[in-house]
């Protein structure tokens, strides 16, 4: 009896063979994630240098892109619907900035500073943002699928046999098209959170208008407004670059493709919340200051 109970309990050297291939497995896990953040950081790095050598080489190729990122026959921004996106955004995101803004200055008695608010908010970080956003949904989502089967039907390869320089060729010319035509829905976004958040103020909540208007040019500036361009235009270099490094480390066939695209937009959108933070307290300082009231 004692000898059939010792053979169902599970012997010493079995727990420690348990423990040893756990640690084996967290192990090779943290190795071999550090080696892909290894590849990812030296393909961001070969991409951004090359920036030279794409427009001289290859200024022919991001004519190109531009051309299908924007208006070509394989659009992916207006055709793509990533213009209609910013637009839809930005509307809903500045009316409900416009309604806490008006609901929490009413507590205070100071709804007059609203237009104040209105044009630092959707300036500084709402606009950017959004553009951000819509841009990975839409633009870098095609990017990654692009480039992945590209990878998985060895095109890459080719190019590479070919000479071709895959990384300028594929993923510098993606990104240079991206930061040039992120300008324009950028520019329909921020536009678009301005009508947005006054037409909330002013004619749902009846604020003077005269009022509205004058705190809101007083507060907004040109360096405002080069600035959050300039936070647009890095935001989509980001895009560009992580999507582009997971369609181009693509694997598995085309669920790989799919599973690449997704991990991707995830990684976007969290580059983008942290660069955003970097980004405003490396523009605007850790004490922000209001042009045109002293503050």
């Amino acid at each position: 009896m004692t000898r059939q109970l010792d053979l169902a309990l599970p012997s010493r050297s079995d727990a420690v063979l348990r423990i040893r291939d756990r640690v084996t497995r967290w192990f090779d896990g943290l190795v071999g994630g550090t080696v892909r953040f290894g590849e990812y950081v030296t393909f961001v790095w070969r991409a951004v240098a090359a920036v030279p050598y794409a427009l001289i080489h290859y200024r022919k190729h991001v004519v190109r892109q531009i051309a299908e990122v924007t208006f070509g026959t394989k659009s992916l921004l207006s055709g793509g619907g990533t213009i209609g996106i910013v637009l839809a955004m930005s509307l809903a995101a500045a009316a409900m900035l416009g309604v806490e803004t008006y609901r929490g200055l009413q507590l205070v008695g100071m709804t007059s500073m609203s237009g104040m608010l209105a044009a630092i908010a959707n300036t500084r970080e709402l606009a950017p943002v959004v553009v951000a956003i819509a841009l990975a949904a839409k633009v870098g989502t095609g990017f990654t699928a692009q480039i992945g089967a590209m990878r998985i039907s060895d095109e890459i390869a080719a190019l590479d046999a070919m000479a071709i320089r895959s990384v300028p060729f594929l993923a510098t010319t993606r990104m240079i098209a991206a930061m040039v035509c992120v300008l324009p829905i950028y520019m329909v976004g921020l536009l678009a959170s301005y009508v947005a958040t006054r037409i909330v103020v002013v004619w749902f909540h009846g604020e003077s208008s005269g009022t509205y208007d004058h705190f809101f040019h007083l507060a907004l500036s040109p360096t405002d407004l080069f600035y959050s361009a300039l936070k647009a235009i890095v935001f989509a270099a980001i895009v560009t670059l992580v999507h582009c490094s997971y369609g181009y480390f693509a694997s598995g066939g085309p669920e790989g493709v799919g599973q690449a695209a997704g991990r991707a937009l995830r990684t976007s959108i969290l580059a983008i919340g942290i660069f955003d933070v970097i980004l405003t307290f490396g523009l605007w300082g850790l004490v922000p200051e209001i042009p045109g009231m002293g503050i």
